[in-house]
């Protein structure tokens, strides 16, 4: 992962005006990102983009910088108050990012969907501290910072699959996507649009033109014509913690002939459940409980089967 600490933009707003028309002149679509601290701040910066040409506004209501606005993206109330503000101060799309330090996503998208988002986008990066110099007894960055990367991907996969049950909304994922596989886990969830950065970042541009040449051989390649037959494909699959069953699950040796010579597998089991038998990995299913860190760590060694 990569932490990040910027201050938003080098440019004054009037700047923009010139660096929006640039892309617009290449055929870029801007979707321009806007920040504030009051909902009418925000509907003028957002009338103020609008006329330099942008085609849609992302209203940041979240950071991982500072302490005060963090506050927006946690209560319902003030979402739909800064959504509503800009939603009827300009014409186009108005997307609203939301943060991954809540715990009450659901209710903020269908805030922002009853003030007449267009879309949600998300995740933002997360508050963080890169670590500490234990020399020097100092941070390694001055500040808190946002920390995006792979580490993010399985909080901003359960954004996505929030939002996408709790509202109609298109749904634009952001965090940790690197791959085509990353990019279609998000959509089998019921994303409709990929945000990249950090991957960019570290890869250059030509990465992302890589993930999209490996997404449509895929997509070719397992018989599907567009997008919309596999969005929201593994939704069916994913069920509320209520709704859970506990089942007799266990664990089974696929491969009993591997030997590293130590005892790492049984040392694994905090249950005591894995052990050998003439040197053969075995499992005793009465003492496995199901867990799945065995399978988890060496899935060719290890699987988990019904009981």
């Amino acid at each position: 992962g990569m932490q990040n600490i910027y201050f938003f933009s080098e440019y004054a707003l009037e700047d923009w005006e010139y660096e929006i028309a640039q892309a617009k002149e290449y055929g870029g679509i801007v979707i321009a990102n806007i920040v504030a601290y009051s909902a009418s701040e925000m509907a003028y910066v957002a009338k103020r983009v609008e006329k330099f040409g942008a085609d849609a506004v992302e209203l940041c209501l979240s950071t991982p910088y500072g302490d005060g606005i963090e506050v927006l993206a946690s209560e319902p109330e003030k979402v739909y108050e800064f959504v509503d503000e800009v939603v009827k101060a300009v014409d186009i799309p108005v997307m609203v990012k939301l943060s991954p330090s809540v715990n009450n996503v659901a209710k903020l998208a269908k805030a922002a969907e009853k003030a007449g988002a267009a879309a949600i986008s998300g995740i933002n990066t997360i508050r963080s501290i890169l670590g500490v110099d234990i020399e020097k007894g100092k941070t390694l960055l001055p500040t808190y910072g946002g920390y995006s990367g792979h580490a993010i991907r399985p909080i901003s996969l359960a954004f996505t699959a929030t939002v996408a049950q709790a509202t109609n909304l298109p749904v634009c994922s952001i965090g940790g996507i690197d791959t085509y596989h990353h990019v279609l886990e998000y959509m089998m969830l019921g994303a409709n649009t990929v945000q990249v950065c950090t991957s960019a970042v570290l890869n250059g541009y030509g990465h992302i033109t890589k993930m999209i040449q490996d997404l449509e051989k895929w997509m070719k390649d397992h018989h599907y014509e567009n997008f919309e037959q596999i969005r929201g494909k593994a939704l069916n699959s994913l069920k509320s913690f209520e709704e859970m069953k506990v089942e007799p699950y266990i664990a089974e040796v696929v491969d009993d002939t591997s030997d590293t010579g130590g005892d790492e597998y049984e040392n694994s089991c905090i249950f005591g459940a894995i052990y050998r038998n003439e040197n053969r990995l075995k499992v005793d299913p009465e003492k496995c409980t199901g867990c799945g860190l065995c399978a988890n760590r060496w899935p060719d060694i290890f699987k988990m089967i019904w009981k």
